[in-house]
């Protein structure tokens, strides 16, 4: 049976300092008339309270169920918001792709901007979920990747050597991750 699209909202949860004109979330913001962007004050300094403070507000703003596209550290925005959600606002979400988790609990130097949103949940999410991750991201090592979606009763698809699947990658509307969103979307 073919997915209706047009039956969610499609929330992309960028990572730090946004998702700019060539990153494939903002590829997908085109390709989907029923998408928006989570909008955060600074995108240089994420800060947890505001990011997943903003992340409710808008599931809860919402019209139709929603899809959650997150990327990196908008993937743990997504955890911590759904570890700390009411029953009802998280029901409100039909699923979450989930691409390349920063691995916010790093104890290197260069991880110390986002340690705020530690420890990392690791209790199961209250709706389907994938985590794609690539063999070679700095920001989480893949077998790190691999034990998130495993906590988290998620799907977990290898997307190869994409580094750390952002706009370095030059995916375009990256069709191998639309593929991937298909399938968790097939699953609800």
């Amino acid at each position: 049976m073919p997915i209706d699209f047009s039956s969610f909202d499609f929330l992309v949860v960028p990572g730090r300092e946004n998702a700019p004109a060539d990153h494939w979330q903002s590829h997908w913001l085109g390709a989907f008339a029923n998408s928006t962007r989570l909008l955060q004050e600074d995108w240089s300094r994420p800060q947890l309270g505001p990011w997943t403070g903003r992340l409710g507000a808008a599931v809860e703003a919402a019209p139709r169920r929603v899809v959650l596209v997150a990327h990196s550290v908008g993937v743990a925005t997504v955890i911590r918001w759904a570890a700390a959600a009411p029953e009802l606002a998280a029901s409100k979400v039909a699923a979450a792709f989930l691409a390349a988790p920063t691995n916010v609990d790093d104890p290197h130097p260069s991880f110390d901007v986002v340690r705020n949103f530690g420890p990392m949940p690791l209790g199961p999410l209250p709706f389907p979920a994938l985590v794609a991750a690539s063999q070679d991201d700095p920001r989480v090592a893949f077998p790190q990747a691999k034990a998130f979606a495993e906590a988290w009763g998620a799907d977990f698809a290898d997307v190869g050597a994409l580094g750390h699947i952002g706009s370095a990658a030059r995916l375009g509307i990256w069709p191998s991750g639309l593929l991937h969103l298909g399938g968790l979307l097939a699953r609800i």
